[in-house]
């Protein structure tokens, strides 16, 4: 059936019946009241119901400016409503009305006289929220004036794909007045713009309201017919607040310029994303094999398919690194990634294996020099000097190995050593650019492995000394069996000053001593190795718990900024007790047959280190099968359990009198240290046994 001779609208479209109506009147939520010529209410519309709160039977017959106006305002309502229903003229303004509820809002009004067909007068007042009245105002102004100012070129399409306006930058990007667009399609204003995918395009988006983002558009306009350019098209459906299609937006931006150079700006991004990766992720801990293996796996496979990263044998053990020109090089290997087992992979040196790299070498060369070696293609002649061994070399050969780099880590002036990178898979070659990234990833990484690698040594410095200082096995004493352990911190903790003794005494008596030195390093273990001596020596006296500890607070005090807790006990196997007193340590626990386990309830006292505190001797009953069980904080505490809660826990692995101690000592540490904690553990478990 033809259109023909059909009523149109303004647009051109044919009026076809009644449609959906539009939302903006419900977003609005205009409401509707009549008032007769005395100022009641005679018409009451839902939306009034919303807007003041009075249900239309609350208000119907009612005076409005009494229902709906503070008493204040009443005079000036009345005069407005006056001046209405005498002029005919009718009043527009904001005004405070008052709602059932007692609050008040502002409300935009329209007020106008009536006239019904026998000539009685009606007032009819159209109201709305003024907050929500401008909102859409400078909702509707802000999209007027960034459409209006926009450099995107942008236009407004109906259902059947017309142009209904175009904004001044669409204008000079296709070089066609706006008034020659409107009501045109876009084939009809863009012949020489390839325009059936467009149109197809933004059918799709009108039908399904999936938008279309920065779509590629490649072809010529009439701003310039002699060369084609390329634009950034974006289509996005329009729906009023009812739902109903209005039509499409269209977005387009000339990227001629930009596209010309998308490689190369790719190529940027993805190097900085690189660079961005790397500081993010290099460096997380201190330990010098888990530095390495962050970098290789940045490198692999952004820059490079296989990366090793290796370090001069001399560095690792803090020892001078430099290199002659026919010295070879004896490098230890660090990380190599990917892991996945390929031939690339098996020609490098696995991760701590120490391989001698000789002169003529291009590993050997970067560490020498400290200067980036680069082989953008890679020859079969070129393999020995890249492999380790003649074996190597086949296997990279088998691999596909096209282009190599290596580059230094240098770190203080010193070469540490090189990051090692092939490619076998990707096919481009290693360029210049390549070389700069893979400079300034390993610089970024050099410093965090020069960190880890002398933290590490300073480590094992520290418990190496904190190890020497400590008895490798206790003593064997009268009436007592013992077990013990110690466990350092974790590799990203310093070493503590955690240490435990067993001193055997005149008359078959044995002290037991259990300590912690505040702090970390080798500072805390050489206290810690002072203590301890000056422990000894005091215990050989034979004096008091409390009086020793007295004479080690002066100890601890005469060592600078040095500060510790001790517990001291001293077992008598022909008494049956022991004598302990305690020096701001946690209680020991004690464990009896046949009774549930208990922390000894001791006078805390203060730390070593304090002074001019008097410490206190206890003497408690320790009975053949009885144990004592000492520590250091390290075994209990954590971040996230109250120092209670733990010592709770303690006592209940503590079930079994009969268990054997070495075992006990396992059971705690296993159970009881927390991977959180980073703290050293001394642990000393000491049971007493009937004399022969």
């Amino acid at each position: 059936m033809s259109d023909a001779g059909a009523p149109t609208a303004e647009g051109g479209e044919p009026v076809r019946g009644p449609v959906r109506p539009g939302g903006l009147l419900d977003v609005l939520g205009v409401a509707s009241v009549v008032l007769d010529a005395e100022g009641r209410i005679v018409l009451w519309s839902p939306q009034a119901e919303e807007l003041f709160g009075y249900t239309a039977k609350e208000a119907l017959g009612q005076y409005a400016a009494r229902l709906m106006v503070h008493e204040r305002h009443l005079g000036l309502v009345g005069e407005l409503f006056a001046d209405v229903m005498r002029t005919g003229q009718s009043w527009a303004g904001g005004f405070p009305i008052r709602r059932k509820d007692g609050s008040t809002r502002v409300v935009e009004f329209r007020n106008m006289r009536l006239l019904d067909d026998r000539g009685d007068v009606y007032a009819l007042g159209l109201a709305a929220d003024q907050s929500t009245v401008r909102r859409l105002e400078q909702d509707v102004a802000l999209s007027e004036r960034m459409v209006k100012q926009s450099p995107m070129g942008l236009a407004v399409l109906d259902t059947r794909l017309r142009f209904v306006t175009v904004n001044p930058a669409l204008e000079r990007i296709i070089g066609v007045p706006a008034d020659v667009h409107t009501g045109r399609t876009i084939g009809e204003v863009l012949p020489l713009l390839g325009t059936g995918a467009l149109a197809a395009a933004a059918r799709r988006v009108l039908d399904t309201g999936t938008p279309v983002i920065d779509e590629p558009l490649v072809g010529r306009t009439p701003a310039d017919p002699d060369r084609d350019h390329t634009w950034s098209l974006s289509l996005y459906r329009l729906e009023d607040a009812m739902g109903n299609v209005l039509g499409a937006a269209v977005s387009l931006i000339d990227i001629t310029e930009q596209h010309r150079a998308s490689v190369e700006a790719e190529t940027a991004r993805r190097r900085l994303a690189v660079i961005a990766d790397a500081s993010a992720r290099i460096g997380t801990t201190l330990e010098l094999e888990r530095t390495a293996c962050e970098l290789a796996e940045v490198a692999v496979p952004e820059l490079a398919d296989v990366a090793a990263v290796d370090l001069l044998d001399a560095v690792v053990e803090g020892r001078p690194s430099t290199l002659g020109p026919a010295e070879s090089a004896v490098i230890r290997a660090l990380a190599v990634r990917p892991q996945d087992g390929s031939d690339a992979v098996r020609a490098a040196d696995s991760p701590g294996r120490i391989a001698l790299y000789a002169a003529d070498r291009l590993v050997t060369e970067c560490v020498r020099t400290g200067e980036a070696v680069l082989v953008p293609r890679v020859k079969d002649e070129d393999l020995p000097r890249i492999a380790r061994s003649p074996e190597a070399a086949v296997l990279l050969g088998r691999a596909g190995l096209h282009s190599y780099l290596a580059v230094p880590l240098i770190a203080r002036g010193e070469v540490l050593g090189a990051l090692d990178l092939k490619r076998t898979r990707n096919p481009a070659p290693f360029d210049e650019d390549d070389v700069l990234l893979a400079r300034e990833l390993a610089a970024r990484a050099s410093v965090q492995i020069d960190n880890a690698r002398w933290y590490q040594n300073a480590r094992n410095t520290a418990l190496t000394l904190q190890r020497s200082l400590l008895p490798s096995h206790p003593p064997v004493t009268t009436g007592l069996e013992v077990a013990s352990r110690y466990q350092p911190a974790g590799a990203t903790s310093e070493v503590g000053g955690d240490w435990f003794d067993v001193i055997p005494l005149d008359g078959g008596r044995t002290a037991l001593v259990v300590g912690d030195v505040m702090g970390s390093g080798i500072s805390a273990a050489a206290t810690m190795g002072r203590l301890r001596t000056a422990t000894t020596t005091l215990a050989s006296l034979g004096l008091d718990p409390a009086l020793l500890l007295e004479h080690l607070d002066k100890t601890t005090s005469a060592l600078d900024h040095s500060i510790a807790t001790c517990v001291y006990a001293v077992h008598d196997p022909h008494l049956r007790r022991c004598r302990i007193a305690n020096a701001g340590h946690l209680p020991p626990a004690r464990v009896r047959p046949g009774r549930p386990p208990e922390l000894l309830d001791l006078p805390t006292g203060v730390p070593l280190g304090v002074g001019g505190v008097e410490f206190s001797t206890v003497t408690v009953d320790f009975e053949p099968g009885d144990e004592l069980v000492f520590y250091t904080d390290g075994l209990v505490e954590t971040r996230c359990h109250s120092l209670d809660e733990r010592l709770d826990f303690l006592l209940s692995l503590l079930d079994d009198p009969a268990r054997p101690l070495e075992e006990t000592c396992d059971l705690l540490l296993r159970t009881l240290h927390h991977p959180d904690n980073h703290d050293d553990v001394a642990l000393l478990i000491a049971r007493a046994q009937e004399l022969p």
